[in-house]
């Protein structure tokens, strides 16, 4: 790229990342220092605007740069994510929104703890939802710095991992000065311009093929090299019997994933009632299919203007699709509107990570503060410590994202976040469906679902190709593959609701039927609710 690009791309960049940190300030000297400001912005966010909070917390770098790169490289099998991605949020709306928002107050683990025995059900779930977020912050990291080695062209190695440091530090400063509120506004900031630069883009996309979507997908399957092969299932999970598997398995992990993601569930509590997060629900909703139908257009129209090659030697992993795209509908790289287009993609998607860690740090250090160190403090920590905490725990959980960034760069982000969700889908819902729908749950089952789904994702996740034994993976080098499957949750999810189960039934604990006829109560009417 010349320096054009490079000057004022990260212009754009500075002039986000300025607008943000004056947002994070004014906020910061506004706020009351109370766990319920720092954690959930006091609760009072509109339905429409924790609906694009919710948007922009979960358009993550996943969808802006990931999806649209394996949808170019891979045709109808990148689609699955998409589908997946927007297919989760009816499981949100049906079975999770607003019985969370009435049943806890600041994590998941509220909910869980309402009728268990709080210390080992909070320590569990603390811990499973730490996990996640790292796991969520990571492919936020690999999309910074795949966006910095494209601007910067293969020497940027370096200026790579510093943009991945700079992307934690960031984060960390949004979190601790400004709490929820500040995220939240940024957020926001960040769903109206990513959605306005996919509008234009997919416009522009359109206009190239004069409207003609068949075009669009005849041209893109024939600079595939792939043919009608592009168009069809199996390109990336057909064959064998493990890539058909791989393909169910991820599909689970994405439409089960979300209602256990720690971010997206604390979302629901920074509205003042179930009815308001049942409505920002349906706002994200809306916002949320309207991009994917988008980057189904930019998806195909990287694959025809761009081509798979050159996309493949920018990035091997497809991560550059949508500002390449940028780029060549600008005019190319010699042409100032290509210049600007392109830097204005950059700046949207960079916006996208910072917002979206910020809210991922938020959540997984408010598990750390509230549901760890209150928990082994045995409740004698006040609610300004607990912040402090929270506080001190962005900054370690950002060195952690830090470090697994840089260690799995060379990975499609979109593929990082389905690894994400299985692990949520695996911990973090079983646990939660089981303690807001069955009356003889109980403490054991609960540890039992979150470490019966947790552990099995991760070592599953260790033994498969994804570390080792394949030209792609982390470490090429090595083989400790004994898992064939790239995503676990086909195994871990169901491993996961069996152990709560097993759990419960191996129990000598008799279930409080007061407190489950109290739980239920609040969780369905909202009395006696935050």
């Amino acid at each position: 790229m010349t320096n054009r690009h490079q000057t004022l791309a990260f212009g754009l960049f500075i002039a986000f990342v300025v607008v943000t940190l004056v947002i994070t300030t004014w906020v910061g000297r506004h706020r009351r220092g109370s766990a319920e400001e720092f954690y959930v912005g006091g609760r009072l966010f509109s339905p429409m605007e924790n609906g694009f909070a919710i948007a922009g917390d979960y358009l993550s770098a996943a969808s802006f740069l990931g999806v649209a790169g394996l949808i170019a490289l891979f045709g109808y099998d990148g689609l699955l994510y998409g589908v997946g991605f927007l297919v989760a949020w009816l499981v949100v709306l049906f079975l999770v929104a607003e019985l969370v928002r009435n049943c806890g107050r600041f994590t998941l683990a509220d909910v869980i703890a309402a009728r268990m025995s709080e210390r080992p059900v909070r320590i569990a779930a603390g811990t499973s939802s730490v996990t996640v977020s790292v796991l969520y912050l990571v492919a936020q990291m690999v999309g910074a710095g795949s966006l910095v080695a494209l601007l910067l062209g293969r020497t940027g190695a370096a200026a790579q991992a510093w943009t991945v440091v700079g992307v934690g530090a960031l984060m960390v400063i949004y979190v601790s000065l400004g709490g929820m509120r500040a995220t939240t506004w940024i957020q926001i900031v960040k769903a109206v311009l990513m959605l306005g630069g996919t509008v234009a883009l997919t416009v522009l996309v359109l206009v190239r093929f004069h409207g003609d979507f068949d075009r669009l997908l005849v041209v893109a399957a024939e600079r595939s090299g792939h043919g009608r092969a592009f168009l069809a299932p199996g390109l990336k999970y057909g064959g064998d019997w493990t890539a058909r598997l791989d393909f169910i398995s991820l599909g689970l992990a994405l439409v089960l994933g979300t209602a256990g993601l720690p971010h997206i569930l604390a979302r629901f509590y920074t509205v003042p009632t179930a009815r308001a997060a049942r409505r920002s629900t349906v706002w994200a909703i809306g916002l949320i299919g309207g991009f994917y139908l988008m980057t189904i257009v930019l998806g195909f129209g990287a694959a025809a203007i761009v081509g798979p090659a050159e996309l493949r030697s920018s990035n091997a992993a497809g991560n550059t699709a949508v500002p390449l795209l940028a780029l060549d509908l600008g005019g190319g790289p010699d042409s100032t509107a290509g210049t600007v287009l392109f830097a204005v993609v950059a700046a949207v998607a960079f916006a996208t990570i910072l917002a979206v860690v910020a809210g991922i740090t938020l959540a997984s250090s408010a598990s750390v503060a509230h549901d760890l160190y209150a928990t082994l403090r045995r409740g004698r920590g006040e609610p300004r410590s607990e912040v402090a905490v929270a506080r001190v725990a962005a900054v370690g959980i950002g060195v952690v994202a830090i470090a697994l960034g840089l260690l799995a760069r060379d990975l499609n982000v979109a593929f990082l976040v389905g690894l994400a969700f299985a692990v949520a889908a695996s911990a973090n819902l079983p646990v939660l469906l089981y303690s807001l729908f069955w009356r003889g749950f109980t403490t054991r089952g609960a540890v039992w679902a979150v470490y019966g789904g947790l552990v099995p994702a991760l070592v599953l996740v260790a033994l498969s190709p994804v570390l080792s034994g394949s030209p792609g993976s982390l470490f090429p080098d090595v083989d400790f593959q004994y898992f064939p499957l790239q995503n676990p949750g086909i195994v871990s999810i169901p491993l996961g609701f069996l152990a709560g189960w097993l759990g419960t039934v191996t129990s000598d604990e008799v279930p409080d039927e007061a407190k489950y006829a109290e739980t239920e109560v609040r969780s369905l009417t909202g009395a006696g609710a935050v």
